[in-house]
C-alpha cells in the first residue's frame, strides 16, 4: 500500500465518523444500488393499470399508483437513475471543462486569465436555470440535453474553484522545484499543483451534485425537463400536487427522495470540508512548531 493509499483510508475512516456522512453515504449507496439494479427488480415504471388507479400503498404497490395506474415505486426508483445519471454527467462535464479552465488561467495569469475569466463571468452573470432552459429548448427534451445544459452551469464553480488552488499553491516551493529542474508548464500542472488541488474540487463534486439533481427536479417540475413517459421525480412533483387529496403519496414520497438525496450530499460535503479544514489547522500547527506539515511533505 503507498503512502497516498494509507492517508486516504486514514482520511476515510475520519471522515465516515461523521454520523451524518455515513447515514448520507449509507442512503446514496442503498439508492444507487436499486437504480443499477432496477431492471432486476422486475419493476415496470410504464406499466399502467386503470383498475388500480390513485391507489394507496398496498402489498402490490408499496408507494400506490399514480392517475395511470403505474407502480410510484417503480417510478421512484427509475427516477433515482434519472437524477443521479444527471448528475453524473453533469459533474463530468463541469469538471472536464471547468478544472483545466482554472488551472491554465491560475497558473499562466495576463491575458490567459482575463480572457477565461471573462466566460466565467458571463455564464455566472446567466441564471443557471434560465440558461438551461434556453439549452434544453435548441438540444430537445431528453437526458442528454438536460445533463449538457445542467453541465454547463456549473463551469463557472470548478474553474474558480481550481483557479484558487493553483493561485495558493503557484509560489510553493514544491512547484519551484519542478520548475528549476526543468519541468513544463503541463508537468508542473499535472504532477505538482493538481494533486494537490483535489480536496476542495472533489467538495465540489458532492456540492454541484446536489446542485444539479435540484436543477434537473426544478426543470421537470416547469415541464421542460426530461419528457414523459421517461421517470423524473420533478415531473412526478408537478404531476402529484394535483392528486394531493386524493393520493398523498403520489408527490410526497418523490419529494422525500429527493430531500433525502440532498441531504445525504449536503451531510457528505459538511464532513469533506471539515475533515479539510483539520488537516489545514493541523499542517499550520505543525508548520508553527517546526514540524514539516504534511503540505510540505508533497
Amino acid at each position: 500500500m503507498t503512502a497516498n493509499q494509507s492517508r486516504a483510508g486514514v482520511l476515510l475512516r475520519r471522515w465516515l465518523r461523521h454520523r451524518g456522512a455515513a447515514l448520507g453515504v449509507a442512503f446514496l449507496t442503498i439508492l444507487t444500488l436499486l437504480a443499477i439494479l432496477a431492471p432486476l427488480l422486475r419493476l415496470n415504471p410504464l406499466a399502467q393499470d386503470y383498475t388500480h388507479v390513485l391507489s394507496s400503498p398496498s402489498a402490490a404497490h408499496w408507494f400506490g399508483t399514480d392517475e395511470l395506474g403505474r407502480d410510484i415505486l417503480a417510478r421512484v426508483i427509475y427516477g433515482a437513475r434519472t437524477s443521479l445519471l444527471t448528475a453524473a454527467g453533469a459533474v463530468a462535464i463541469a469538471g472536464a471543462v471547468g478544472v483545466p479552465m482554472g488551472l491554465i488561467s491560475g497558473f499562466f495569469g495576463g491575458w490567459r486569465d482575463d480572457a477565461l475569466m471573462r466566460v466565467v463571468d458571463v455564464l455566472l452573470a446567466l441564471p443557471g436555470i434560465l440558461l438551461a432552459m434556453a439549452l434544453i429548448a435548441i438540444l430537445g427534451h431528453n437526458q442528454v440535453a438536460a445533463l449538457v445544459a445542467v453541465g454547463i452551469t456549473g463551469i463557472p464553480s470548478f474553474a474558480r474553484v481550481t483557479r484558487a488552488q493553483v493561485l495558493t499553491l503557484r509560489k510553493r516551493d514544491f512547484v519551484l522545484a519542478v520548475e528549476a529542474f526543468g519541468g513544463s508548464a503541463a508537468y508542473s500542472m499535472r504532477r505538482a499543483i493538481l494533486p494537490n488541488s483535489w480536496s476542495p474540487i472533489l467538495v465540489q463534486v458532492i456540492v454541484l451534485s446536489s446542485v444539479a439533481i435540484l436543477l434537473e427536479a426544478a426543470l421537470s417540475f416547469l415541464g421542460v425537463g426530461i419528457a414523459p413517459p421517461t421517470p423524473s421525480w420533478g415531473q412526478m412533483l408537478d404531476t402529484g400536487k394535483e392528486y394531493l387529496y386524493e393520493a398523498p403519496t403520489y408527490a410526497v414520497l418523490p419529494g422525500l427522495a429527493l430531500t433525502l438525496t440532498i441531504l445525504s450530499l449536503d451531510a457528505i460535503g459538511r464532513a469533506l470540508a471539515a475533515e479539510m479544514e483539520n488537516r489545514e489547522e493541523i499542517g499550520r500547527d505543525e508548520i508553527g512548531a517546526g514540524v514539516p506539515g504534511e503540505e510540505e511533505r508533497v
